[in-house]
């Protein structure tokens, strides 16, 4: 049991219910104590408390997230993912749009001049070299056998001015079976824009 002290009104009263909050008879009797020691805190001020701080570590995991994506989609130094990637995507949607039309040297138009192309009957060297391929396998009569449309692509950035490109291509209607393939491309950044330097497809 604990000591008594007397205060400057001369009310005495036990030490430990001093600290512990309180003397008997007051108005609300005693208030809560506080273990200062084990420095607990009441239950719903640490739940309060543990809910802010899971939210703020979410936060900053989220924005270290945002930030490695962000570096991630501008590597390497030089290649602007959302322009560059852009570009040659719409490239390749004007070589499907000529081949279609009819016009295939639209369709070339995305290869470089010294392009190789890779298919079934070994490396073909140059444009020309690429233009004879498709004739002889692809067309007839100045027209194209089939309809041409790509699916599945993806565009990689290897260096500033360099991007692997890879997708599907599709042959669909003239009477023809589908048919359909895979490609790697190579290209590479030109004075002309976004050219490809070799196509390699199966």
């Amino acid at each position: 049991m604990g000591h008594h002290c007397s205060d400057a009104s001369g009310c005495r009263c036990s030490c430990r219910e001093r600290e512990e909050g309180g003397v008997p008879g007051e108005t609300g009797g005693k208030r809560m104590a506080v273990d200062r020691s084990l420095g607990h805190w009441p239950a719903t001020r640490s739940r309060r408390y543990g809910d802010e701080m899971t939210r703020k570590i979410c936060v900053v995991v989220a924005t270290l997230l945002a930030a490695a994506c962000a570096r991630q989609m501008r590597s390497p130094s030089g290649f602007q993912y959302s322009s560059d990637a852009a570009a040659i995507k719409a490239t390749l949607d004007t070589t499907a749009a000529g081949w279609n039309r009819g016009e295939l040297s639209v369709y070339l138009s995305a290869y470089a001049d010294t392009a190789t192309a890779m298919g079934s009957t070994g490396l073909v060297r140059g444009v020309r070299g690429i233009e004879g391929q498709m004739r002889a396998g692809f067309w007839r009569t100045g027209r194209p056998i089939q309809v041409l449309s790509y699916d599945h692509l993806e565009i990689r950035p290897i260096g500033p001015d360099q991007a692997i490109v890879t997708g599907q291509y599709i042959l669909t209607g003239g009477g023809r079976p589908d048919r359909t393939g895979w490609f790697t491309t190579i290209w590479v950044r030109t004075a002309r824009g976004w050219r490809m330097v070799h196509d390699h497809s199966s």
